[in-house]
């Protein structure tokens, strides 16, 4: 018996693998067109199959939100905070509803700019002509012609625009947390004049066109016209079929940017600033605040313009800056002069001002405790030249 079932595994065992193997070679075949139709599906536009239009108020009263009298943003009905997840599963329904509400915020601190502490709008560049991108500053009324003392507000990159420091912080916090408009006040109050940078707008976006683009010549080859036709048609009927269940309703307009001339980047338009309006003011003391990225650009305008930085400039606060002296080469008596004239005040668990081990051999940097509500007196410990100014640090 032992012997018949030996001699009879031998067919069994090949019949056996060539079962598997038919079998593999199926779940293969099975493998391969599930990952082509996998590779077919855009998830992008599966996932924004549902959404609702992006379409939002153009106000706060239509969102239905309003600045209370400490400068809250509360829901005018049921007096809560912003809630971000507005509609649960549509991510991106709630973010482009947060980035419509924080256009509409930024319009808002430019009212503030205006109305409240009476500053003007400074078109940039200077000698723009009408079809042409243009940016703009806030000056207060004495920017240019204050003889004594001006500060000069540099903020970070991202969203934000003239007169903010953080948009979340506004949002989510209040006016005097996320603005720039205490600084503002308080400056004017000690007889600053004051300049208001706006280093992230650096361009015009416009709707790109859509124009067909001419075919390569290697798409206008031996092939009949005719026949590339009817192949181009079957090709776009089959993807349309396909997209069809999946399709996004809304498509979002596609745009281009058109760079602000010498205004391109938070560099150029500290620089062209600097070169137009700062260099031009009669102040003999030049004050400067910049936040994290503003700091980057304050020290490459040290490399473009050093000595005439080093004349006109009496002291200047760094929060959280982003610069880096080794990948600015910045020389070595800039780096002398920010140790004298700089400070950066960072996030750090130790009690406020007190003096952080430096990473670099530039400016000293000293803790700025939480980042929350902070506030230090900007005397004489900072520079010979008393600011007198209380500073709000940010997060």
């Amino acid at each position: 018996m032992l012997f018949h079932f030996c001699a009879a595994t031998p067919p069994l065992f090949v019949l056996w693998i060539i079962m598997a193997q038919v079998a593999g070679q199926e779940d293969r075949e099975k493998t391969t067109a599930l990952k082509d139709l996998l590779s077919r599906i855009d998830l992008d536009e599966l996932m924004k199959k549902d959404e609702p239009p992006f379409t939002f108020p153009k106000t706060l009263e239509e969102f239905e939100y309003a600045f209370n009298e400490y400068g809250q943003l509360r829901h005018i009905k049921t007096g809560e905070p912003f809630v971000f997840n507005a509609r649960e599963d549509l991510h991106r329904w709630n973010q482009k509803r947060y980035e419509a509400l924080g256009e509409i915020i930024t319009q808002y601190v430019y009212e503030l700019l205006e109305k409240k502490c009476n500053m003007t709008k400074e078109t940039l560049p200077v000698d723009a002509t009408e079809d042409e991108p243009t940016g703009f500053i806030y000056l207060s009324p004495d920017a240019l012609s204050n003889p004594s003392k001006l500060l000069v507000l540099i903020q970070g990159s991202g969203v934000v625009r003239a007169g903010q420091w953080a948009r979340r912080l506004i949002i989510n916090q209040d006016l005097n947390s996320g603005t720039q408009i205490p600084f503002i006040e308080r400056a004017m109050q000690e007889g600053y004049g004051v300049m208001v940078l706006n280093p992230n707008e650096n361009y015009l976006e416009v709707e790109k066109s859509t124009k067909s683009p001419l075919p390569s010549p290697t798409e206008t080859s031996d092939e009949p016209a005719e026949k590339r036709e009817r192949k181009d048609d079957k090709e776009g009927k089959k993807k349309k079929e396909f997209y069809e269940k999946y399709r996004n309703p809304q498509r979002e307009t596609e745009t281009e940017r058109i760079p602000i001339r010498e205004n391109g980047s938070s560099e150029e338009h500290v620089l062209y600033v600097w070169d137009h309006f700062v260099s031009r003011a009669a102040a003999k003391n030049v004050f400067i605040m910049a936040h994290s990225y503003g700091g980057l650009s304050f020290v490459e305008l040290m490399n473009q313009r050093e000595s005439e930085v080093k004349n006109k400039v009496c002291a200047v606060a760094l929060t959280d800056s982003a610069h880096n002296i080794w990948l600015q080469e910045t020389t070595k008596s800039t780096q002398d002069w920010m140790q004298e004239h700089c400070r950066n005040w960072v996030s750090s668990p130790e009690p406020l001002d007190t003096t952080l081990e430096p990473m670099m051999p530039d400016c000293p940097r000293v803790s700025a405790a939480i980042w929350e509500n902070v506030h230090f007196s900007f005397d004489r410990r900072f520079t010979e030249l008393p600011l007198g100014l209380e500073v709000v640090l940010l997060a």
